[in-house]
């Protein structure tokens, strides 16, 4: 291990007891976007756009979920990114800012992306397996993700990340459609088909659960350096 990844590893390992439970501290970038910058109006290949996509999100009522939510988070970052992020769904933060990912958890997930050179505002987007909260943080029920996975669907054919990376069980488990556990899934490449796309998927740990269990950050690190590699990979264009 050279310097240069050493003082990534030590500045993503760095989840000291007060950035746990007042946020993410030493931030050198600020990630507050506005609208145009986060969500460019259209992709000028397609009819679809993903600010249509987001619209019709905020307007959903295809499941139970819209009565309990208060705003609903369709994804933001730009729309020619390296990584799709793909998380299960909203948390309280989420809810109340109608973003993904801005909770301590999002905060850890902006440093692990962070220590590979990816950012939500320059080569990233960030969204959800559904997109509003499930009451009480519980487990998205299959119904919610079904109506919820058209969405997701078209936002994948729109934005055709070089890559996947799928935060957690739930996205692992729905998005590649297996049972197998988030342990045996990570560390490995999959692939994505939708139509003729072929998209690779690489499951990893929540940051949530890096935040439960420290003892998960190294092989979340192991997981970053292969995401990394796969992008950094002549046949990855």
């Amino acid at each position: 291990m050279n310097a240069a990844e050493k003082l990534k590893i030590a500045r993503f390992l760095d989840i000291s007891e007060d950035s746990l439970f007042s946020g993410y501290r030493g931030a050198e970038r600020d990630y507050q976007f506005d609208d145009d910058e986060v969500t460019p109006a259209k992709n000028p290949q397609s009819d679809d756009s993903i600010d249509q996509i987001a619209a019709e999100i905020r307007a959903c009522n295809n499941c139970p979920l819209c009565k309990t939510r208060t705003n609903a988070a369709p994804g933001e970052g730009v729309t020619q990114p390296q990584v799709l992020v793909i998380g299960e769904g909203p948390g309280a933060d989420e809810d109340a800012q109608g973003r993904p990912f801005v909770g301590k958890a999002g905060q850890l997930l902006d440093r692990m992306l962070e220590s590979i050179g990816l950012f939500r505002g320059e080569n990233c987007y960030i969204a959800n397996m559904v997109k509003c909260r499930p009451p009480g943080n519980r487990d998205p029920a299959p119904e919610e993700i079904s109506a919820c996975f058209p969405f997701l669907e078209r936002q994948i054919l729109l934005l055709r990340p070089k890559a996947i990376l799928c935060a957690g069980r739930v996205a692992a488990q729905n998005l590649l459609k297996t049972g197998v556990g988030i342990n045996a899934l990570r560390g490995k490449f999959a692939e994505l088909t939708i139509g003729e796309t072929v998209i690779p998927v690489l499951p990893t740990f929540h940051p949530s659960a890096l935040l439960r269990d420290e003892t998960l950050k190294r092989p979340a690190w192991e997981d970053l350096k292969l995401l990394r590699s796969k992008l950094n990979s002549p046949n990855e264009g």
